[in-house]
């Protein structure tokens, strides 16, 4: 199957017709390029965190220093709007999502149709679970365009996470994030910052350990205390970098068979065939 996957690095804050008016121009330029998927940044609908840590940047400081985005229901009317404008692309973005009395921060994977897939955040950097709380498994499922699974943002630095969506047969997995440039000892060039660096090298390791194609969106601009890295990206199963926005905002946009990709890829060293799970113990049974 030849695919033209798309990932965006855009800014989204608080207001949702902003959102929407984005979203749209998104999924106009995605089918104006022959697109079957389009991936949007984490919190999408409704903007991210004004701040992690709390203003100070200390883990236990109140979350009420910070501004926190809307909460939405998973089957509301806000969702049903996307799930709407996404007609016959595949789209996957993130959003606070609010069940029962519980916020989980969390993507979703749509067509016209309806959901496909969701994906509640299980890894929280720097005080994020003072306005979320965490999700739990990795699970990778059926869409239009083939097998998929989805992370968010700090997941991407766990390679249990990637390898997880692997083993439950993701072909293409769907990162979303709003991840900042580093909050310390920046760079005024944000092309050298450390802490985009870090997101580059998870992104082009994560594709090539578990040989799948990653497609990774993110934030772009500032929001609050935040300047985000951008640098939306497709990566092949090589982990190779099939295109990249950079530090601008905009669309990282490759077409690829698939099936073809895969097998080039797995036909020699295909990594999950060549583990070997009796060879690594979990820390519980190593210190048992």
């Amino acid at each position: 199957m030849t695919l033209t996957i798309a990932a965006a690095a855009a800014f989204f804050g608080r207001d949702l017709e902003e959102a929407y008016t984005t979203i749209g121009r998104l999924i106009a330029e995605t089918r104006a390029a022959g697109g079957n998927l389009l991936v949007l940044p984490e919190a999408a609908l409704g903007g991210y965190l004004s701040a992690l840590g709390g203003p100070g940047g200390d883990a236990a400081t109140p979350v009420a220093g910070r501004t926190l985005p809307p909460a939405l229901a998973l089957d509301g009317p806000e969702i049903g709007r996307v799930i709407t404008m996404a007609g016959d692309l595949t789209l996957t973005f993130g959003f606070c999502e609010q069940d029962g009395d519980r916020r989980f921060n969390t993507a979703v994977a749509v067509t016209g149709d309806g959901l496909l897939g969701v994906h509640r955040k299980v890894h929280q950097p720097l005080g994020e679970s003072l306005a979320y709380a965490a999700g739990d498994a990795f699970t990778a499922f059926d869409t239009p365009i083939g097998r998929m699974g989805m992370m968010i943002c700090y997941d991407k630095a766990f390679p249990e996470a990637a390898r997880a969506l692997a083993l439950d047969g993701a072909e293409v997995i769907a990162c979303m994030s709003a991840w900042p440039a580093a909050r310390t000892a920046g760079a005024t060039d944000l092309a050298e910052d450390r802490w985009k660096k870090r997101f580059d090298l998870f992104d082009a390791a994560r594709a090539l350990e578990n040989q799948v194609v990653w497609a990774s969106a993110n934030q772009a601009g500032h929001f609050g205390s935040l300047r985000f890295v951008a640098g939306a990206k497709i990566v092949g199963p090589g982990g190779d970098i099939r295109a990249d926005t950079g530090v601008e905002a905009g669309l990282a946009v490759a077409t690829l068979d698939l099936a073809a990709e895969l097998d080039t890829a797995r036909r020699a060293m295909f990594h999950l065939r060549d583990r070997r799970p009796d060879a690594y113990p979990t820390p519980e049974l190593a210190h048992a």
